[in-house]
């Protein structure tokens, strides 16, 4: 009985060594199939990264665009230490890389060392040859790892490392065509959009599906096609084409740089848009930065503030609120009224004007740019009418310009346009915040017919099957009637020939437009600061053309004027136009 118990006992004693026995073998396992034995092996895959799409110009001329880059990578151990020298001078020609540099790479680390990160496509494909060529050359030899019991060869492999983008040409089109940030996918660097059209169109620009193939390899580690290796082709990203044209573009950024210093303004933004179609044809600030090196000092230039910069647009405001007057039969262009000599109060504000007028007809009120004749004729609209006018025009809205990060500015609420004083300041300017794109659109109405159209930077994208994808859109929105769109036309015309717009005249060319001259608040108060602006149109027989010019705080001294800063600018495009062949004057 003793004895059976001594047996009972060995049993679970042999059970546990037993069970320890198979979890050890187990571990054991698991260690050799996890831990990097560096055993040859037959198969191999490599990967061709897809690209980014670019961006083009209407010329056709690439404004953005990427490239590959690849690493040099080499295991040291498998270098014949006879032929160590060899391999650096060789290297070194095929690459550009200084022979110290290599040197150095190679003596630091005894194992796999990358001896260049940004190696282009061309070099990438004359170092691939010299691989094949130092294996010939017997510069390559097999090292055994005694430690892990094999053996091993490895030559120079040339991999990708990433994409980068190039920006062609420095800072032209910028701050409109954005930058790019990069970030790491599989070990490859990748980029995405931040700014600008690079982010409006990422997800069309970026790519698609990256290239691979799969197959055993010969002993030169070359892959070798046949029936059982697999292919999957690379699909880059759509191409970008846009409606402006770069030599156009850059004409006028130089002119803004020009004019920037002359009158020591903040900033100074040009625009022409197609009348009919919405295309941009020329976007420009004189705050530009190169993409592919931004400096701490140029952060603020990185805005697009066409669009991203709201302010009180003063006196351009006027024509549109007139509009609505006309369209409600509240006014007669031929009605008179009465200016007082440039002084008028409602409440406690007393509005002035910059001439002494006594009378003025409805019309002259804009063609002079009279704040006591606006102010007047803007209570004759209905509140509600008034409201809903300034959002059918688009202010508070969207521009629907193909840009990111759009600040819709303010309009006053409803109930505000019941008091006297709301409707007054409104009617010329104050009270109310807008940005340059949606003055331009809004400025579109009185050269298309009372419609309003979407305004577009790109024309289409094309995809790696040459697809086309046209992004305008041609629809339209009937803001006011034909008549009252032609009515205002004229009276911008007139403007120009009589009024405060005189300095824009160019001879064969119908011009017409507004001036726009107004304080700049800060710390609760007006300023002596200003933003001035002209809006209007350019047209030949066949060709219309809205423009706007926007000059930001210019401080040159008595040059605060639109007259004087913004409209001489707008001129000095037109003329630009005719020279490029986008308007033709007619002669007398």
């Amino acid at each position: 009985m003793q004895n059976n118990q001594q047996k009972s006992a060995k049993i679970p004693f042999l059970f546990f060594i037993l069970l320890l026995g198979f979890i050890v073998f187990i571990s054991a396992l698991f260690y050799w199939a996890q831990i990097d034995r560096r055993l040859p092996k037959l198969y191999k895959k490599e990967m061709d990264s897809a690209l980014r799409g670019s961006i083009i110009s209407k010329e056709g001329y690439s404004v953005s665009s990427s490239k590959k880059l690849y690493k040099a990578v080499v295991d040291t151990r498998n270098i014949n230490p006879n032929k160590k020298e060899l391999f650096i001078k060789l290297y070194s020609l095929y690459s550009g890389e200084s022979a110290k540099k290599v040197r150095k790479s190679i003596n630091s680390y005894h194992g796999t060392v990358v001896l260049s990160y940004k190696i282009d496509a061309i070099s990438a494909q004359y170092l691939r040859e010299l691989s094949k060529k130092l294996y010939r050359l017997g510069i390559f030899v097999s090292y055994e790892d005694k430690k892990r019991g094999i053996t091993f060869i490895h030559g120079l492999d040339i991999v990708e490392s990433g994409e980068y983008r190039i920006y062609n040409y420095k800072d032209i089109l910028t701050p409109v065509v954005g930058y790019v940030r990069k970030y790491e996918k599989n070990r490859i660097t990748k980029i995405y959009g931040v700014k600008g059209l690079e982010k409006r169109y990422n997800d069309v620009l970026n790519p698609v599906q990256d290239g691979t193939i799969k197959g055993s390899k010969d002993v030169l580690g070359n892959i070798i096609l046949n029936g059982y290796s697999t292919i999957n082709t690379r699909i880059d990203g759509a191409n970008l084409h846009l409606n402006i044209s770069l030599k156009f573009q850059k004409i006028v950024e130089n002119m803004l740089d020009s004019f920037k210093k002359e009158l020591k303004a903040k900033e100074i933004i040009a625009c022409v848009m197609e009348s009919k179609s919405g295309k941009i044809l020329m976007l420009a600030s004189s705050n530009r930065y190169n993409p592919s090196h931004i400096k701490k000092s140029e952060y603020r230039n990185l805005n697009v503030n066409a669009i991203e910069f709201s302010y009180e647009p003063g006196s351009v405001i006027k024509p549109i609120i007139f509009s609505l007057l006309l369209e409600k039969n509240r006014v007669n262009p031929y009605d008179l009224v009465r200016i007082y000599g440039g002084k008028f109060k409602i409440g406690k504000k007393v509005i002035k004007d910059s001439h002494k007028f006594d009378w003025l007809s409805a019309e002259d009120v804009i063609v002079h740019s009279s704040n006591v004749g606006i102010a007047q004729l803007a209570q004759k609209l209905d509140y509600i009418d008034y409201y809903n006018g300034l959002k059918k025009f688009g202010f508070s809205k969207p521009s629907g310009i193909d840009l990111p990060y759009e600040h819709t500015g303010i309009i006053p609420r409803i109930y505000k346009l019941k008091k006297e004083i709301y409707k007054a300041v409104t009617a010329y300017g104050y009270g109310i915040r807008t940005n340059f794109m949606q003055l331009l659109k809004a400025y579109n109405v009185f050269n298309n017919n009372g419609r309003s159209i979407t305004p577009k930077i790109a024309e289409y994208y094309q995809d790696a099957y040459a697809e086309k994808y046209y992004t305008l859109d041609k629809s339209y929105k009937q803001v006011i009637p034909v008549d009252i769109a032609k009515r205002v036309q004229k009276i911008l015309i007139k403007t120009v020939m009589k009024g405060t717009g005189r300095n824009a005249r160019v001879q064969g060319i119908t011009i017409g437009g507004k001036t726009g001259t107004a304080h700049i608040a800060q710390n609760g108060k007006y300023s002596d600061l200003y933003n001035s602006s002209f809006f209007g149109f350019a047209n030949d027989k066949n060709h219309s053309y809205t423009i706007g010019v926007l000059v930001r705080r210019p401080t040159k001294e008595h040059y605060y004027y639109a007259s004087l800063t913004a409209v001489p600018i707008f001129k000095k495009v037109v003329e630009e136009m005719i020279e490029e062949g986008y308007l033709k004057p007619t002669s007398k």
